[in-house]
């Protein structure tokens, strides 16, 4: 009780970041971390007598039903209470039958349970100095502690990962769609500038920063691909199961069959090869959790949206130019191609955990794969010709042309050689 009494003493300011992050969290879970938690601490950090801000880590897509948003809280068709009360007592399969109607619009519980925090935070805005921040894709950091650093294998870094080992080789994308990926320490810069600018200004309402890219510095899904894979041409990972190639589809037939052909097959094939080895199947696993990744994130890289940054935009300016240098989050100075590249290689030293000694190595084994993929596509061809051939006059009648001219072209050629002699 003394402990607690000293933590809600002596606090000053509070950087709420916890949540889920799962998409296909489970409504009454997502509910609990995401909702009923903040309202815990919201509760929690009312009875502090020297707080001076409350900093709230919600999600760009909260509101991702819209197309434009803008730096306000848009209300859900229910209470947030409403939503906490019924958790407690309906069954989880009275729950899975009603979720889909209460998100509504919005592509899982995820994005609705953080809009639900964040008029939580508004319920409490009368009562305490608050600010709620809006990072949307975050991905590896820009310069600090250095370029390309991640610690994790989530959101788009698990893509580079499954781009790079050969796992992901097809993705239902839409090329020109906006990837609005916004590097991990811009978010942090950003975090620390609105909790000074809440604590010291005390902005008289809740102000929400969008700390998004799209707006200010676009790039696009199809460019930061191209780059991805230029890279691992560069600079591959080790034991990469296929060459990085990856391409993108535009509607679901093409994307049913590609997962079949590129995905699904070659993971069946491996798996029966590791089981008359003696070792244990893996690859199929793999995969289909790959592909069940993959449709979940299919929503945020088929669409582009517009955030409205006047409220970033704003703190930056009250910033010193010391304080601009010192915790920079203009994203109009990030060099996307250089950032890309920079990704990759964190990615590869994270996975590595050391320098880039392998790099010799690892180029030596990505042209080996590049050498089967060229063996079995034309094997594959041979064969389909082959069956071709057997059941097609019409085919037949080409191959003994090409064969007959082949044939004559080479006479020629033999001749020509005698008489120059």
């Amino acid at each position: 009780m003394q402990d607690m009494q000293e933590l809600l003493s002596y606090t000053d300011i509070i950087f709420h970041c916890a949540a889920t992050v799962r998409f296909d969290d489970h409504l009454r879970h997502a509910v609990q971390l995401n909702v009923t938690a903040t309202q815990q601490l919201l509760l929690m950090a009312s009875q502090m007598p020297n707080l001076k801000a409350f900093i709230h880590i919600s999600t760009a897509f909260s509101n991702c039903n819209l197309k434009h948003i803008d730096e306000v809280i848009y209300p859900c068709p229910v209470e947030p209470k409403k939503i906490i009360d019924s958790m407690e007592w309906l069954d989880d399969a009275i729950i899975d039958e009603i979720t889909p109607k209460l998100i509504g619009d919005r592509p899982n519980t995820y994005t609705y349970t953080k809009a639900l925090g964040e008029m939580v935070v508004q319920q409490e805005s009368g009562k305490l100095n608050l600010a709620i921040i809006r990072p949307s894709i975050v991905g590896a950091t820009w310069q600090e502690p250095f370029p390309g650093w991640v610690d994790n294998v989530n959101g788009p870094t698990g893509l580079i990962v499954a781009a790079g080992k050969g796992f992901l080789r097809s993705i239902r994308a839409t090329p020109m769609a906006v990837a609005d990926l916004i590097p991990a320490d811009i978010v942090v810069n950003l975090t620390l500038a609105v909790g000074w600018y809440t604590a010291v200004h005390r902005p008289k309402s809740t102000l929400i920063y969008h700390c998004t890219s799209g707006n200010l510095n676009p790039c696009n899904w199809g460019k930061m691909g191209i780059q991805v894979l230029a890279t691992f041409e560069k600079i591959p990972l080790e034991r990469a199961f296929r060459r990085p190639k990856a391409d993108f589809t535009t509607n679901n037939v093409t994307t049913q069959y590609w997962n079949a052909v590129s995905h699904r097959a070659p993971a069946i094939i491996y798996d029966f090869y590791l089981r008359l080895t003696g070792r244990k199947p893996r690859m199929t696993k793999l995969m289909n959790r790959l592909l069940r990744t993959l449709s979940m994130l299919e929503y945020f890289i088929n669409r582009s949206w517009e955030w409205s940054t006047y409220n970033t935009e704003m703190l930056m300016s009250k910033l010193t130019p010391e304080d601009q240098r010192v915790f920079n989050f203009d994203v109009r100075q990030l060099n996307w191609l250089e950032y890309i590249e920079n990704y990759v290689l964190g990615v590869k030293k994270y996975l590595l955990k050391e320098d880039m000694a392998g790099i010799p190595e690892a180029k030596q084994h990505l042209k080996r794969l590049r050498n089967i993929h060229y063996l079995f596509n034309t094997a594959l061809f041979l064969i389909a010709w082959r069956l071709l051939i057997a059941r097609s006059q019409v085919a037949r009648n080409v191959w003994f042309f090409i064969v007959s001219f082949c044939y004559k072209f080479l006479s020629y050629f033999r001749a020509s050689s005698t008489l120059k002699v």
